[in-house]
């Protein structure tokens, strides 16, 4: 048995000596870092400071974008597919998509903390330090759920930490330019659709056992097509509110905190129940799954912030005449 295997073994008999006591929380560490935290972006974009929001949505989809052109070309099974002896952690092995290498949940970990850790590091260390260990810890925990071996996790780590270093360089050198943007969007748009060829033309790894297909490479791309979709709407809506649109948060008004709990409320139904409801059945699992992110990048980026501008910005107005 190969060392990373012998690894996760040895943290699955300390889990079953421990009779899963930690189980729960480690699972829901990992749920938290791609079901509830991809949201924050969207609460900094709306309510708090749009550059900043704009930086931590640039990390979060190049990020994840890479996740899937990656994992798609190495195609890495699975622990228990390379050894029935790893089993996995409760209900953790249904929540685990895709190949196996690098790991999905440490990146988007890796892009929303290690985000936040890089930009509050001067103000609040105590806050960076934080996030810092929150990568450690959500890393490990896909170890002990027995879901990624370390090199998924260290992977992961590594590039997500090596976009945010790329992001906030390009931003100190770009600035407030926006044709350089443009440039960077338009460069976007075939590496968009090179992607998708890519993913579509590449061969995949048939393995059979006892007549039956191992892994099927059509369901492992789904991931990889939300990706995609969710990276390309939010290259579209950056260049379209920075031409035409011009979002900017309503300071001042009470509402706003409410808008944007309200926005996370629809993105999340979205995501999760109408945009899988409506449009799968529509277009197939894989091309629907990059119509509901590519529609969601849209709609937070672009749509919403307009509908906050409609609603917050009259209060604030109004308040305004009312102090004369």
């Amino acid at each position: 048995m190969d060392i990373d295997l012998r690894y996760l073994l040895f943290l699955q008999q300390i889990r079953q000596a421990l009779g899963g006591s930690f189980d729960e929380f480690f699972n829901s560490l990992s749920k938290f870092a791609v079901d509830l935290l991809p949201y924050l972006p969207y609460i900094i974009y709306w309510s708090y400071d749009r550059k900043l929001g704009y930086r931590f949505l640039s990390v979060f989809r190049i990020s994840v974008f890479l996740n899937g052109l990656i994992k798609l070309t190495a195609c890495v099974y699975r622990p228990w597919i390379r050894s029935d002896q790893i089993v996995p952690a409760g209900d953790s092995k249904t929540a685990a998509t895709g190949y196996s290498f690098p790991s999905g949940h440490t990146t988007e970990a890796t892009a929303l903390y290690g985000t936040a850790a890089v930009s509050e590091y001067k103000r609040r260390r105590w806050l960076s330090i934080l996030c810092i260990f929150l990568i450690a810890l959500t890393g490990f925990s896909r170890n002990y759920l027995g879901v990624h071996t370390p090199q998924d996790v260290l992977v992961a780590i590594t590039f997500s930490s090596l976009v945010i270093f790329a992001v906030i360089t390009a931003e100190k050198k770009i600035g407030d330019n926006a044709k350089i943007y443009d440039y960077l969007t338009f460069a976007g748009i075939p590496i968009v659709i090179l992607s998708i060829a890519y993913i579509l033309l590449k061969p995949y790894p048939m393995d059979y056992v006892d007549g039956k297909l191992l892994v099927d490479p059509v369901v492992m791309r789904k991931d990889t097509f939300a990706g995609i979709g969710a990276f390309a709407g939010f290259l579209l809506a950056s260049y379209l509110e920075r031409h035409y649109w011009h979002n900017e948060i309503p300071v001042g008004s009470k509402t706003l905190p409410l808008m944007a709990g309200l926005g996370v409320i629809l993105l999340f139904g979205w995501k999760k129940l109408f945009g899988p409801a409506i449009i799968l059945p529509m277009f197939g699992t894989n091309p629907g799954t990059f119509i509901v992110r590519f529609t969601m990048s849209l709609f937070g980026v672009l749509l919403y912030p307009m509908i906050i501008r409609k609603f917050c910005t009259e209060e604030v107005k109004a308040k305004k005449e009312e102090s004369k």
